[in-house]
């Protein structure tokens, strides 16, 4: 297992593999064959950027089970998703603004997030491990009012893309196992949700595999998994923090 991030130190980019405290600096591709300098620096000496960067992303909606249960939905035939523009891209610590005009409510949803690490077109569900790069923390930020706000179009992409709405990071953890994860967010402190991957519709690698089948995966791309029970409203000044145990806490504040 590796947890990798980007940084920027003394005015340069780089990337590489976090060990306690301190990054071992890496040269190369992230996603193919990236090789330790020999450098190490302090994780307080650098500030932390995004841990890659994604072409897109995917979110995926109505894919719990306990939610789908309260919300009366049915379990999809396939993944149902959204896109969210790389405009909102955000990195761990960078405030999640509001949007200009907007004053309704803005929800958090915290999210398993899957990184693509190589172009992924029509594979199978088996193949899928030789895919997926790694897993990361994603806060799927929403402008609830705007999304069915004209009867005629529901507004996905535009609820959900709004400068600062897509916050991830900060590490991308490899190595790991997904399908035992456990998700949970808080805010200023409070645990709001806490609910296992283990409870989609469609798990990672099934999800890697049917996405394909929609479109190429790039790599650094990522797939939001889906939020179950607990999203909900947050104000300005609050913190919210989305804890995966094994992958890491992204922590951003509304502002």
């Amino acid at each position: 297992m590796a947890h990798w991030l980007r940084f920027t130190h003394q005015g340069s980019t780089g990337f590489g593999m976090v060990d306690k405290d301190t990054i071992q600096v890496c040269t190369g591709d992230l996603f193919d064959g990236a090789k330790p300098t020999g450098e190490r620096l302090t994780l307080d000496a650098v500030r932390v950027l995004m841990p890659c960067q994604p072409t897109k992303m995917l979110g995926l909606w109505n894919n719990f089970a306990a939610r789908a249960d309260v919300e009366k939905l049915q379990r999809p035939n396939h993944p149902l998703w959204f896109v969210k523009t790389n405009n909102c891209f955000m990195a761990h610590g960078e405030p999640i603004r509001r949007p200009a005009g907007y004053a309704g409510l803005v929800v958090f949803e915290g999210e398993l997030g899957v990184v693509i690490g190589k172009p992924c077109r029509n594979i199978d569900e088996s193949e899928a491990d030789d895919y997926i790069f790694g897993y990361t923390c994603v806060n799927d930020v929403t402008a609830r009012e705007i999304l069915r706000s004209d009867p005629s179009f529901p507004q996905w992409c535009r609820a959900k893309s709004f400068d600062s709405f897509g916050p991830f990071g900060p590490r991308i953890a490899t190595g790991i196992e997904p399908d035992a994860l456990t998700v949970r967010t808080l805010v200023n402190g409070e645990e709001k949700q806490n609910y296992p991957v283990a409870d989609m519709f469609f798990r990672p690698r099934e999800i890697v595999s049917r996405l394909s089948q929609d479109m190429t995966l790039m790599p650094g791309d990522i797939i939001a998994c889906g939020t179950s029970l607990g999203a909900g409203p947050i104000r300005e000044g609050d913190k919210v923090e989305i804890v995966i145990d094994g992958v890491g806490r992204l922590t951003n504040c509304f502002s």
